[in-house]
C-alpha cells in the first residue's frame, strides 16, 4: 500500500480526534482528505506568496490554538517548491521548540534541481519521514514505501500496520531493493525530467501561465492562470477536450485559491512536452 499507508499509520498512531495539524496550501489532498476522515482539525495555512513553509507561519497558527502537528513536503506536490536547507532547519527546530510533532513527505527527494536534497533528519531526530519508491525510483503501482520514526512510535504504527496491512508484497521488496543499484538508469530519466522543466519554465510564462511557485524540484509546474480564466477546473475541462492536453486544475490542492491555478506534468517524453506547449498555442489562439 505504499507510502499511502505510512500517512495513515502516522496520523493514526501521532494524533487523536480533534488534534490540530497544519498544513501547506497549496498541498497533497490525501493529507487533507485522511486526516479528516480521521477527525483531525485542518489547519491550513494559505502560503500567499511564498514558495514554502516557514517557521515564523508555524509560529502564528500556533498562537492562534495549540498545534498537535505539522506535515510538510519538500520537495513539494503540487508546487515543486524545495524548502532551502536553513528554512528547514528553523522549521524543525521551532515545531520541537513549541512541542509541534513533525511529518516531513520527502516522496520527491533526489528529485531537486537546483541544490542537493536535505532531509529533515539532519535536524531533529523526533522527526517522522515518510518515503516512497514511487518517484525517483519510478514504481508506481508497486505499493512500496518506508518510514523513519522516532524510538518511542516505531511499537505503536507497527501494531497498528500488523492489524491493517500485515507486510507489502514480497515481489515488490524484492524489486525495490533491486531498485537501489540502477542509480545510472534512474539519474538518466531525472536529466530528462530537467530538460523537461527548461522548456516548461520558457514555454508556459510565453503562453501566459505565470509561474505560481519556483520549480525546484519534483516533476511539477504550478501556475497562475487567471491571465485566462478564473475557473481552473472549467479550463482544464476545455483544454483536455478542445486541445487534448490534460494539466490538474488547483481546487483540489487549494479549496480556496486553487480556482486560479493549474498543475503541469512533466514528467512525460520531451517530444511529449513540446507537443503540449504547441498545442495549448494553437489553441489559445
Amino acid at each position: 500500500t505504499g507510502s499511502s499507508a505510512a500517512f495513515n499509520l502516522a496520523f493514526l498512531a501521532m494524533f487523536d480526534p480533534g488534534d490540530r495539524v497544519a498544513i501547506a496550501a497549496p498541498g497533497y489532498p490525501a493529507y487533507r482528505n485522511i486526516m479528516a476522515a480521521l477527525g483531525i482539525e485542518i489547519v491550513e495555512i494559505e502560503l500567499g506568496g511564498d514558495a514554502y513553509l516557514h517557521a515564523e507561519h508555524l509560529r502564528t497558527a500556533h498562537r492562534e490554538g495549540p498545534l498537535k502537528g505539522v506535515l510538510f513536503a519538500s520537495p513539494a506536490n503540487p508546487t515543486g517548491a524545495v524548502i532551502p536547507a536553513d528554512e528547514l532547519a528553523a522549521l524543525v527546530s521551532t515545531a520541537e521548540e513549541l512541542g509541534i510533532a513533525v511529518i516531513s513527505d520527502e516522496i520527491y527527494h533526489r528529485l531537486a534541481y537546483a541544490a542537493p536534497d536535505t532531509t529533515a533528519l539532519a535536524y531533529g531526530s523526533a522527526v517522522t519521514v515518510i518515503n516512497s519508491f514511487s518517484k525517483y525510483y519510478c514504481m508506481t503501482g508497486w505499493r512500496i514505501g518506508w518510514m523513519v520514526l522516532p524510538e518511542p512510535l516505531v511499537r505503536p504504527v507497527e501494531r497498528i500496520a500488523q492489524s491493517l496491512y500485515i507486510s507489502p508484497p514480497e515481489l515488490s521488496q524484492i524489486a525495490a531493493i533491486e531498485a537501489f543499484k540502477a542509480t545510472e538508469e534512474l539519474e538518466a530519466v531525472k536529466a530528462r525530467y530537467a530538460w523537461n522543466r527548461e522548456l516548461l519554465m520558457k514555454r508556459l510564462p510565453e503562453l501566459g501561465f505565470a509561474l505560481a511557485a519556483p520549480m525546484d524540484g519534483a516533476f511539477y509546474a504550478f501556475c497562475d492562470v487567471t491571465r485566462h480564466t478564473n475557473d481552473s477546473m472549467a479550463f482544464a475541462r476545455r483544454m483536455l477536450a478542445e486541445a487534448h492536453v490534460a494539466a490538474t486544475p488547483g481546487r483540489d490542492f487549494d479549496p480556496l485559491q486553487g480556482h486560479r491555478t493549474m498543475r503541469f506534468s512533466y514528467a512525460g517524453s520531451h517530444d511529449d512536452m513540446v507537443e503540449a506547449m504547441a498545442r495549448i498555442e494553437r489553441w489559445l489562439k
